[in-house]
């Protein structure tokens, strides 16, 4: 059956309800409903932890109990901001002596997920990690070969698959808004060396993790795993093969990580996703567009726009959506509960989202942990990204086409 075919399917399937969509529920401020508390440790604790843990405070029935990190200074940081709590060095003595704990969250470098990752599945705990899963496919299968063995809930943090707004713009992507898939562009471009200061070159190198070629996919994993996750999640579908280029365009400090690269990702039905990324402007921030035959949908993050073709049919729900100008073209804001908030008079109030996305995404780690679910995003899913973003590593390197072998993405 072909894609217009299963699409038109699901319209029929689904008739009366794409005008509704808007209608249900998001989480913008979840409620867990249980009556158990849920004791939650921390390893690493670097600048994304302070963003989670953060987001961690707000989850009704989340209790921080432990945190952890081998750097003494940035524990005693944390035990600072974050009252109440078991501090320790080392994972291991976490797990032995807060037997306690019903989940961890992994917040190390990327090359440090795997020994983590591993030693907490064997004791049992549910396990959010973030994303990347891992700095090599090696380590990546490990870690979704033992989370697939295990009865609990490992979660890989690619946040788009928990963030309202993208949640209701695949509901449109699914039920033929955009009709045939033409191409995928996207860009996450910010101003930033990456680079950390340190006192001392056995700290420098421990600091600056993500410019050592030998432990990090660069931005390719760092930033571009999340944006892929978004287009597996929306086509059901990995790309097939990739081409790279790169180069060090700013921060001439030594580095063999390039500052700024530019991938095509092409699937086996010929869709090409182009993905830009650079630390060295920030102009356009970070986004995906999906280009479809009736419609492109652009997501941002914190924000989403359709952009109707002038030649594609209407569906009913246009005359309640907000609409905003971009140069020539006309946008569709995506708003969650745009139909009630349009019957209030405030659609414009619904603009963006009140929380970051990570939290989000800890909310729905949180949910299928109380509700034994399967996780939004699985170890499997985070082994995808992470042989996306290997066979780019790769491209860039060889500067020829590299295939993505359906053995990677097995475990």
């Amino acid at each position: 059956m072909s894609n217009v075919t299963d699409r038109r399917s699901f319209l029929a399937q689904t008739a009366g309800s794409v005008a509704s969509l808007a209608l249900l529920p998001s989480l913008l401020h979840a409620r867990i409903e249980s009556a158990a508390v849920i004791n939650v440790g921390v390893v690493g604790l670097g600048k994304q932890s302070g963003v989670l843990l953060a987001e961690l405070a707000k989850i009704e029935n989340v209790k921080v109990v432990a945190i952890c990190d081998n750097d003494d200074s940035r524990l005693q940081r944390g035990l600072r901001r974050v009252k109440d709590v078991d501090g320790f060095a080392d994972h291991k003595e976490m797990l032995s002596k807060r037997k306690d704990l019903n989940a961890v969250v992994i917040a190390t470098p990327t090359h440090l997920h795997k020994d983590v990752a591993i030693d907490c599945i064997a004791a049992g705990k549910h396990i959010y990690c973030e994303g990347p899963l891992a700095h090599t496919v090696a380590d990546a299968k490990a870690i979704a070969k033992a989370a697939a063995g295990a009865q609990l809930v490992f979660a890989v943090g690619h946040e788009g698959r928990s963030d309202p707004i993208y949640k209701l713009a695949r509901t449109f992507y699914k039920g033929d808004s955009i009709r045939e898939l033409i191409s995928i562009n996207a860009q996450c471009n910010q101003k930033n060396s990456w680079r950390i200061p340190a006192d001392n070159p056995e700290r420098e190198k421990r600091n600056n993790w993500r410019l050592d070629e030998a432990v990090s996919l660069g931005l390719a994993g760092e930033l571009g795993s999340h944006q892929f996750d978004v287009a597996h999640w929306y086509t059901g579908k990995v790309p097939a093969k990739a081409r790279a280029f790169g180069s060090t365009r700013l921060w001439s400090d030594g580095r063999k990580v390039p500052d700024t690269i530019n991938a095509e990702l092409i699937f086996e039905d010929g869709v090409v996703m182009s993905y830009n990324a650079t630390l060295c402007n920030s102009y356009g921030g970070k986004f995906e567009t999906f280009h479809g035959s009736n419609a492109a949908i652009k997501l941002a993050w914190t924000a989403g726009w359709m952009f109707k073709e002038s030649d594609a049919p209407t569906q009913g729900w246009e005359v309640y959506a907000n609409r905003q100008q971009f140069h020539n073209d006309e946008g569709i804001t995506l708003i969650a509960d745009a139909t009630k908030l349009a019957a209030q008079g405030k659609l414009k109030d619904g603009v963006g989202i009140p929380n970051p996305t990570a939290y989000y995404s800890l909310v729905d780690f949180v949910k299928s942990v109380v509700d034994s679910k399967p996780p939004v995003c699985s170890a499997v899913d985070g082994l995808a990204t992470v042989a996306v973003s290997a066979a780019i590593v790769k491209a860039l390197s060889s500067g020829g086409e590299v295939a993505i072998s359906p053995d990677d993405l097995k475990i």
